[in-house]
């Protein structure tokens, strides 16, 4: 008799398989604020000429590189100019504050769902204060540096109260969309959105590229080693990402009746890089803050004295394309690495060891308790830094491959973007094979109850 075989999964499998886990209507509701979202950035404000302000905002590295993670809304001066960026500061500096107001503290790890909900309405209210200051630099540059962009008969004072109000509810549409995507689609809100963003970004790239390399056969073989530096860092995303410790556990038997339960060895799996890309998001808008408000005063029209040299001293030391910034934004995704996986609930070797010894397991060789925290917290440590500066150095490497090939069109894709295009990804595909697991475990399930 011949071996039976595993009939292969056809279409009609496939489509129940997604119709079963829910799958189906969170990819389209997924796509389906994404495609509000676009809309949203195509729309500009009134009274103004987007492609004036677009022709004037070409040489500014820093409206550039924020314009990049908006989707072009920045550039088109569109009602959701500020994009997701007000609503990520915001939770950055909950989380800090977080970790020093105790008050804060308690209502996150002693309160439950009730305590998160309210430090949640805590960054909605953060955000639209920050909205709010946010869209007044920028409309102050823009009716001091570029009046032009603004169409004739426009009032100035009209515009700036209008396009303020504007702006900043745009902004919290933003977040709204993000969190509608968070709860009821598939992956991170934010992080989907500035993915978004930079996916659409990447056409005008190539088409800059493409105008720079056209007539010239060195710079045709630069691109083509830029290229290459850029496919080997995705696979070292990849790698990075995807990468974990495994710690042995060693689990009891227990006897009930007359079967014996437990005694299988298990694992605990400790991610490389625990903060996926969080911490380079939280880096660049940690960065861009202080950069673009000095940029912008900069460039006001300012008495000379010292206050004026002070500012364009802070704006040169600061800027995107120097050497500063990289230093600082190398140490600050260390830093920011180290921080989430202190604040992430599976990160936390005391409690692991108590739960560990609470059920009765162990680590092989080390005793159950206070040696065991201390052994998982050395793990954690050395796992955390090596992690934080693979994904440090990972972010420098297309930046200075850059400035040695000469092709800096491409910049604005650089290792920051490519992050968090495949950090993005990667957890868009993980969610999806969890929600198919979910649903294979359910038909387990109903199977064995027939």
């Amino acid at each position: 008799m011949q071996n039976a075989r595993m009939k292969p999964p056809s279409m009609d499998d496939v489509v129940s398989m997604f119709q079963a886990s829910g799958l189906k209507s969170k990819l389209i509701f997924t796509f389906a604020m994404i495609v509000i979202f676009r809309l949203g950035v195509a729309l500009p404000l009134y009274g103004i000429n987007n492609e004036v302000f677009s022709k004037i905002a070409q040489g500014n590295n820093i409206i550039g590189f924020i314009d990049l993670f908006s989707g072009g809304a920045l550039a088109n001066v569109s009602i959701l100019a500020l994009g997701i960026g007000p609503y990520i500061t915001a939770s950055i500096i909950m989380q800090l504050l977080t970790v020093i107001i105790p008050h804060l503290e308690q209502l996150q790890k002693e309160e439950g769902e009730a305590g998160r909900r309210k430090i949640s309405q805590y960054t909605r209210y953060f955000t639209v204060f920050i909205s709010f200051f946010q869209a007044c630099i920028f409309l102050l540059y823009l009716l001091h540096q570029a009046p032009a962009a603004i169409l004739p008969g426009v009032s100035h004072i009209a515009f700036f109260i209008g396009s303020a109000i504007i702006l900043t509810a745009g902004s919290v549409f933003v977040m709204w969309l993000a969190e509608l995507m968070t709860e009821r689609g598939i992956g991170n809100g934010g992080s989907m959105l500035i993915f978004v963003g930079i996916i659409s970004r990447i056409p005008f790239y190539f088409e800059k590229t493409g105008q720079l390399v056209a007539n010239d056969t060195s710079l045709q073989l630069s691109l083509l080693v830029l290229l290459a530096i850029f496919f080997a860092t995705m696979v070292l995303i990849v790698i990075m990402q995807e990468a974990i410790r495994k710690v042995l556990i060693v689990n009891p038997k227990r006897q009930v009746g007359n079967k014996i339960y437990g005694g299988v060895n298990t694992y605990i799996p400790f991610k490389m890089n625990p903060g996926g890309v969080m911490p380079i998001i939280f880096a660049i808008a940690i960065l861009l803050f202080p950069t673009t408000v000095i940029s912008i005063i900069g460039q006001a029209n300012l008495p000379a004295g010292a206050l004026k040299d002070t500012i364009t001293w802070l704006a040169n030391f600061l800027n995107p394309s120097g050497w500063v910034h990289y230093v600082l934004y190398f140490l600050l995704i260390v830093f920011l690495t180290f921080f989430y996986a202190s604040i992430m609930p599976n990160m936390q070797p005391k409690e692991i060891a108590n739960n560990l010894k609470k059920y009765g397991s162990s680590i092989p060789g080390i005793k159950p308790g206070k040696p065991t925290a201390e052994a998982l917290d050395k793990i954690i440590s050395r796992l955390t830094l090596l992690g934080a500066l693979c994904l440090g150095v990972v972010a420098l490497i297309p930046s200075g491959a850059s400035y040695i090939t000469n092709i800096t069109t491409l910049q604005g894709i650089g290792a920051t973007s490519l992050i968090i295009m495949v950090g993005v990804a990667l957890d868009f595909i993980n969610q999806i094979k969890t929600q198919l697991l979910a649903r294979n475990y359910e038909s387990f399930l109903k199977e064995t109850n027939k």
